[in-house]
């Protein structure tokens, strides 16, 4: 499906309703019950009790919010790196940044530094110092070999997986809970400062990415043929590289590992609207906003009063996914 103006911007309004229902949906839903009648006053600054404010506002709101960002920014990154790297197993955690910046996390825990910024700062860390070293790894006579960096992220994400089995079989009970809890993907503790700190990266991000869309798609072509057109690939690929990886390290940093959403997601929407980057990128970062809203709220509700890891309901949603998609398509994906 070819991208024009109206087809992007008739497709970015309709995901841009989902999303908004799947907000409305989250705030109704949960262990304590709210009315759509309480939700609608609450929203237009009607009364409502004061334990319905504290419910709305200070609970279910971060969370949802925080949610969305954080569906947008995986899915985002995920469709970026199946584009560079034409790989249709590429997403935002095989590269070792998400194994990079879990160990920066659990690191904090071992220290027993509390707080938003030691946590964000120390996992966002041990991203950056993963990144640099996958790339100075993967280049090789000034070109960044593809093959390379998917092995290397491989292997440096085995590293991180045998340092943190290390870290919590040495860690006591209650910070072993809340370590095991963080790397299932955990957003039972959001609050709008994690919101206001995430929303300027994301929203970056989303910019930068989208206006690379036409270099993308030459890059699905080929290197070679994107080369022939014209096209600086190896400095095109190391900022885009950088950027998603800068994404998904600030994000793992505010709600840990949750996996196949960025392997998932990009390809529901191609598989629908084709793949042109040019839509395939806001039409990703939408749907992942909303997917991430209802599977969190699924969390939230599926065993109430207990909660589940966010990171559990997407594995489940997306190993059987792409077993599927495997089984149906094959190889031919492009």
């Amino acid at each position: 499906m070819r991208a024009t103006p109206a087809r992007v911007g008739l497709t970015c309004a309709a995901l841009a309703g989902l999303l908004v229902a799947s907000l409305l949906l989250g705030l109704k839903l949960g262990t304590a019950s709210v009315g759509p009648a309480q939700v609608w006053a609450w929203l237009t600054g009607g009364e409502v009790p004061y334990a319905t404010q504290v419910i709305l506002g200070d609970l279910r709101l971060p969370r949802l919010l925080l949610a969305a960002l954080v569906g947008a920014g995986l899915s985002m990154s995920g469709a970026v790196f199946q584009g560079v790297l034409r790989n249709p197993l590429a997403e935002p955690f095989i590269l070792g940044v998400s194994g990079g910046a879990a160990a920066g996390a659990v690191s904090a825990f071992l220290l027993g530094l509390s707080g938003l910024m030691p946590l964000a700062l120390m996992a966002f860390g041990g991203a950056l110092g993963t990144i640099s070293l996958v790339l100075a790894i993967a280049r090789r006579r000034g070109r960044m070999e593809t093959s390379t960096l998917i092995l290397t992220g491989v292997m440096i994400n085995a590293f991180f997986t045998a340092a943190i089995m290390f870290i919590i079989s040495t860690t006591t009970d209650q910070k072993l809970h809340a370590i095991l809890f963080w790397l299932y993907g955990d957003l039972s503790s959001s609050r709008l400062e994690q919101v206001w700190l995430l929303l300027p990266v994301v929203l970056a991000g989303a910019v930068t990415v989208f206006f690379f869309g036409r270099h993308l798609n030459l890059l699905s072509a080929g290197g070679m043929a994107a080369a022939a057109l014209g096209m600086a690939v190896e400095r095109v690929k190391l900022i885009l590289f950088l950027v998603v990886s800068l994404v998904v390290g600030v994000t793992v940093s505010l709600s840990g590992l949750i996996g196949f959403l960025g392997l998932m997601v990009p390809h529901l929407v191609r598989i629908v609207l084709g793949h042109d980057h040019r839509l395939l990128l806001p039409a990703s970062t939408l749907l992942g906003a909303s997917f991430l809203v209802l599977a969190d709220t699924a969390a939230r509700t599926v065993i109430s009063p207990s909660t589940l890891p966010v990171g559990v309901v997407t594995a489940a949603l997306g190993a059987p996914f792409f077993v599927l998609l495997l089984a149906r398509r094959g190889s031919q994906w492009w």
